[in-house]
């Protein structure tokens, strides 16, 4: 699923963040010098104004695309693009408070040095982070993983040009591709793995990369099969001046990248203003989330650890977007050797080929008993989904998101099939299409890829929001999770 979003205001939330902080911190500075020496947030009238700062700068950064292109910019044009960005906030907030007749209650000065103090804060934040990041390409701003197709006849002049472009820094490089291994690998300066469009779709399918860049001739024999198989895994394509436009993605877009011309094929898009919302979401659900989870770990973590000594948490290492792993927290609810006595239960795994593990009347569960058919605290929270609520931080940290897909463990993955990585083409989720759908009745995988496909494909802000209520509404009912 490719986020449009990478390339709209919301890809530089760093320079949001610090701007929103730059306002906030002058308007501090303009209440010390107007005021006095104490912290405006504490008297009811001078917070308030500060939270309609707050307000009108979003809206600002909403519809004005105030850091469109931010990294292309010249300095000049910054400062211009600084000057129209405080004047509007003087000039909205000067309204606001005129029309709700506010005014009377504020220092016309107050607000002056406020957007003073702003202008030269917020042009030194733009100014010192634009330098830093093109000093320090391979900074975190380096978000996707790119795996490069082409011939060794094109591959100089693609890694010169790519290379010396502002958009290569957006990607950090994983691969290669292409048509004669020994010529390519002569000709790269940097160690990258080369291999041949035979195994293309295999290292993608194993390793995480987020978008494919295709820069083949249109009348090569690999070109269609190669993007078929691609987009079938749910990973983004690029094709160089491509004419192809029968292919199996839904949806298609032209744009740049690496300062060509391309055509854009993936499963489904996403515009900015939607992921921004799913984002919103999901921040506001995480914050909440996080503190129904120190609550519940109050009365919980007690009854676990009387049940079986050790730690209340814990984390493990699973496979999220486009193969990218993380750690993926939970509170425990099975015994400490859950992980060593899984392999000697495979036999009475429900879900097909160990793609998934799920097993009636699981041994390791705590309190259950050496049959599998007792019921102590680990039944509990896992009926309850207690022991998801620890992935609220995971949401926060941006590794997940509320709803998705279910993140496959490090074994399960590498089983993975490339038409069942295309479920991985969005963030995980903790929760989702099939746990909403009767998920102890679903014990075929494919079953499971299927309908992840679906929600990629057909997915909206409002999916995700029915598939919250329809959560909440059957989480008293449903059985242990799978694990």
């Amino acid at each position: 699923m490719y986020q449009k979003a990478a390339k709209g205001w919301l890809k530089h939330w760093d320079f949001m963040l610090l701007d929103v902080l730059a306002l906030q911190f002058a308007f501090v500075i303009a209440y010390f010098i107007r005021v006095g020496l104490a912290f405006p947030y504490y008297e009811g009238r001078f917070s308030r104004l500060a939270l309609i700062l707050l307000f009108i700068q979003i809206a600002i950064f909403f519809f004005n695309d105030t850091f469109k292109g931010v990294l292309r910019r010249g300095y000049y044009y910054e400062f211009t693009n600084t000057v129209k960005t405080v004047f509007m906030v003087f000039a909205m907030t000067s309204i606001f408070l005129f029309v709700t007749q506010e005014g009377i209650n504020y220092s016309r000065l107050l607000v002056f040095y406020t957007c003073v103090i702003y202008f030269f804060m917020s042009l030194g934040v733009r100014y010192f982070l634009k330098a830093f990041l093109k000093k320090h390409p391979s900074s975190r701003w380096t978000r996707k993983t790119l795996f490069i197709i082409t011939t060794p006849e094109s591959v100089e002049k693609l890694f010169e040009d790519g290379l010396k472009s502002l958009s290569m820094r957006q990607y950090r490089l994983v691969g290669v591709g292409t048509t004669n291994v020994p010529a390519v690998k002569a000709k790269l300066k940097k160690d990258w793995p080369v291999v041949t469009l035979d195994e293309a779709v295999d290292f993608v399918n194993h390793n995480w990369v987020d978008e494919v860049f295709i820069d083949l001739p249109e009348n090569n024999q690999y070109v269609n099969d190669l993007m078929d198989c691609f987009i079938d895994m749910g990973v983004t394509v690029h094709f160089k001046l491509a004419k192809v436009l029968s292919q199996k993605g839904k949806k298609q877009t032209v744009e740049k990248v690496l300062d060509y011309t391309v055509l854009t094929t993936s499963m489904n898009i996403i515009g900015e203003k939607q992921l921004l919302y799913k984002r919103t979401m999901d921040i506001v659900g995480g914050l909440v989330g996080v503190l129904i989870t120190v609550v519940a770990t109050i009365f919980v973590a007690p009854l676990i650890y009387i049940q079986s000594p050790g730690p209340i948490f814990f984390s493990q290492e699973r496979v999220g977007r486009n193969g990218k792993p993380f750690k993926m927290y939970k509170l425990r609810s099975m015994y400490m050797d859950a992980e060593k006595r899984k392999k000697q239960l495979m036999a009475k795994n429900r879900i097909k080929d160990g793609l998934m593990f799920k097993m009636e009347d699981d041994p390791r569960i705590i309190g259950s008993g050496k049959d599998g058919k007792g019921k102590g605290i680990g039944h509990f929270i896992r009926k309850t989904s207690i022991d998801e609520l620890p992935q609220f931080f995971n949401v926060l940290k941006g590794e997940m998101s509320l709803v998705g897909t279910r993140p496959p463990t490090m074994d399960e993955w590498k089983l993975y099939d490339q038409h069942h990585r295309a479920r991985l083409s969005t963030k995980p989720g903790i929760t989702g299409i099939w746990q909403v759908s009767g998920r102890s009745n679903i014990t075929d995988f494919e079953k499971v890829v299927q309908m992840d496909t679906d929600y990629i494909k057909n997915w909206t802000i409002g999916t995700d929001i029915r598939i919250i209520f329809q959560t909440i509404g059957v989480i008293f009912k449903s059985d242990e999770g799978a694990m």
